[in-house]
């Protein structure tokens, strides 16, 4: 292969691999939300996590398109899963309730 085709090639790798390393950080961002999102968000979550890291894909790992797709899904369902959270209004049985104030030593 000539020379051009090589950095064409090495572009378009350090582009998917940026693509992939800004969309984990963006899921990795939605962890704060977990506690919210129920077991399917959970799944999710880890699931897009552990398909990132492992070796196994279906593409070979030079080629990071499956694994921003498999983060890109991942993020449209979390966000999706949050909005549905946050337009269902909440009753008072699954209202959070407020920390209770503990007491510290030097405290009166």
């Amino acid at each position: 292969m000539s020379r051009e085709v090589w950095l064409i090639l090495g572009v378009v790798a350090v582009v998917t691999l940026v693509g992939a390393v800004v969309l984990a950080i963006r899921v990795l961002r939605m962890r704060r939300l977990l506690g919210s999102l129920g077991v399917g968000g959970r799944v999710a979550f880890y699931g897009a996590l552990v398909y990132t890291v492992l070796p196994v894909d279906l593409l070979p790992d030079p080629i990071y398109l499956d694994d921003m797709a498999v983060l890109a899904g991942t993020l449209l369902y979390l966000g999706r899963l949050v909005r549905q959270r946050r337009s269902t209004p909440l009753t008072d049985a699954a209202r959070p309730t407020p920390p209770i104030a503990t007491r510290r030593a030097g405290d009166r």
